[in-house]
């Protein structure tokens, strides 16, 4: 039967039952990517960390430009001030070319209406995202468990697909004690393999926060020092099998992992990212999106943030680093107005080859340019489910609330799929101006409304209204919904250059950059321009881009204590 009428927009969106967080706790946490689209009841968090560095205030004024205001850039802006507290001496301005903070981390609204804001990009952070979560404790953000749901679910179902089965269901419905012995009876001992070797390699990385490994002025270096090459110097399945963790266990679950983290496969992203996509337990979001975690740290910075502004030059003069940037007029899209500022420190913190700023003189190593995955986001609204037909099930099957993928190996089904993930996120209540058939009983005394299905799918092309409509079960006969209801109501498409291809690789960008005119390492040493995007090709999340901004701000301080003698 249809969803049943729900209250108002604060409680259309719920939370499954305990059992659901108690699913395999203890046992089996590298089943976390199931977890990806579930919350727990509640979030889980651990002491608040605090990196054991010195405060220091630089003798001489410092006007510091970031460029970006994603992850990094908030974050080297909140750690400067962090480092430097309290110090009138330090000017820190952030420059964004779009019209919000947060980068990949962004939010729409269903229906367009605030109070279902959807997260479209970077989803959700862990509990050992020690920034992260230290971040929102600190700035009183409220947390919640991964995702959204409701109350007419009785059971939450997992479900991987390869194009012709689902070679792997996982029900919440189900004893936790079954759950683990059918898993272990169709894969052996490599899940356990796979948690053991997920925990030694985080924990290698988590490494990176404090001395002697941090601040680290070389990624590479770092990464040699950690014996994290193993990892990146290895494709994923590789990297499983010489850890003795099956082929079979490795395409159904940890690509099913890979693909909606990173939407590639295991032959096409290295160890240390695959381990990283099955460290995903006890995710969790800031209610209303992630964003505000990088829009407090730079309000708390004290830094001036300049929005809608492109940094088109940046020069060296005997003052510092002059910076021209353009700024849309107010009164016309097409006019621009331009200034120029000078600064003493630079720090990009965004891909520069997505920039258009041109250097005078040149670097002298630019970063290379590289291969990013194009993630195609599709959010929409139905009054219908999923269709088990669509996926070869019987019409009365438990169908899958959310859908995840693996390589197709069947001699007759397709040889590539044309999504990545298909998430049920949860039921809206329809806003009163869209409502299909209006009732005496919809009104503001009332307040219930019907609810709709809200869907979120990754894919690597835009997937045709036709397609996605072909996914719903709109023949069923138990909806209560008009003949003539369309059956997509609300639609929302966003392509992103969403993180990089992970090949193997032992060399990652240099922090410090420097200008042409300038020879060997003393003049390296004179040129304070810094970048962040580096870590993009080791790890890709939120959190490890925070970590190349605090990195990167601690660098900065150090010059200074060294200017200082």
């Amino acid at each position: 039967m249809a969803p049943p009428p729900t209250s108002p927009a604060t409680q259309a969106l719920e939370r499954p039952p305990a059992r659901w967080r108690r699913l395999l706790i203890g046992f089996l946490g590298f089943l976390a990517l199931i977890w990806y689209f579930y919350p727990s009841n509640e979030a889980t968090t651990q002491t608040l960390y605090r990196p054991p560095h010195p405060q220091v205030c630089p003798q001489e004024t410092q006007n510091v430009a970031i460029i970006g205001a994603g992850s990094a850039g908030a974050s080297a802006a909140y750690y400067l001030n962090k480092f430097t507290q309290p110090c009138p001496r330090l000017n820190i301005t952030v420059y964004e070319r779009n019209d919000c903070v947060g980068g990949r981390s962004t939010t729409v609204n269903a229906y367009d209406d605030p109070e279902y804001p959807v997260e479209l990009g970077a989803s959700i952070f862990v509990p050992i995202n020690h920034n992260l979560v230290n971040g929102a404790k600190e700035f009183g953000l409220p947390i919640q468990g991964r995702g959204t749901t409701n109350r007419w679910h009785d059971t939450e179902i997992l479900g991987i697909w390869d194009g012709h089965e689902f070679v792997f269901t996982q029900s919440d419905a189900n004893n936790e004690y079954w759950n683990i012995a059918r898993l272990l009876w169709k894969y052996g001992i490599s899940p356990i393999r796979t948690q053991n070797l997920m925990k030694k390699t985080v924990g290698s990385f988590l490494k990176m926060y404090n001395a002697p490994y941090f601040p680290f002025k070389s990624l590479t270096d770092a990464a040699v020092d950690l014996d994290l090459l193993s990892a990146t110097t290895a494709m994923g399945q590789q990297f499983l099998e010489a850890n003795d963790i099956s082929e079979k266990f490795g395409h159904d679950i940890v690509q099913a992992a890979t693909r909606v983290n990173y939407g590639q496969n295991l032959d096409q992203i290295h160890g240390l990212e695959t381990m990283v996509c099955m460290a995903a337990e006890g995710g969790m979001s800031i209610q209303g999106g992630n964003w505000q975690i990088f829009d407090s740290m730079i309000k708390d910075s004290g830094a001036t943030l300049f929005l809608n502004t492109s940094v088109n030059s940046i020069t060296k003069d005997s003052g510092g680093y002059a910076i021209k940037t353009t700024t849309p007029s107010l009164d016309s899209a097409q006019d621009q107005s331009s200034t120029e500022s000078t600064y003493d420190t630079i720090i990009l913190a965004s891909p520069l080859q997505f920039s258009s700023i041109n250097f005078s003189p040149q670097l002298s190593s630019p970063p290379p340019s590289i291969p990013y995955v194009s993630l195609h986001v599709t959010l929409f609204t139905s009054p219908y489910r999923l269709s088990p037909a669509a996926f070869n099930l019987e019409s009365n099957a438990n169908m899958p609330t959310t859908i995840l993928t693996t390589t197709p190996q069947h001699k007759t089904g397709p040889k590539k799929l044309p999504f990545n993930s298909i998430s049920t996120l949860g039921t809206v209540a329809v806003p009163r101006n869209r409502l299909y058939e209006p009732s005496p009983e919809d009104d503001p005394e009332c307040g219930t409304r019907p609810t709709e299905y809200l869907y979120k799918i990754f894919s690597p092309e835009p997937l045709p209204r036709s397609y996605i409509e072909s996914l719903l079960q709109t023949d069923a006969e138990d909806y209560i919904i008009p003949d003539d209801t369309a059956p997509i109501s609300w639609i929302y498409e966003k392509r992103w250059d969403s993180y990089p291809y992970l090949p193997p690789t032992s060399q990652f960008a240099d922090i410090r950059l420097s200008m042409a005119d300038n020879g060997g390492e003393e003049g390296r040493r004179e040129d304070r321009i810094w970048y962040t995007s580096g870590i993009e090709s080791f790890i890709s999340t939120m959190e490890t881009s925070s970590l190349m901004g605090m990195n990167v701000a601690r660098l900065v301080v150090d010059g200074w204590l060294d200017d200082c003698g």
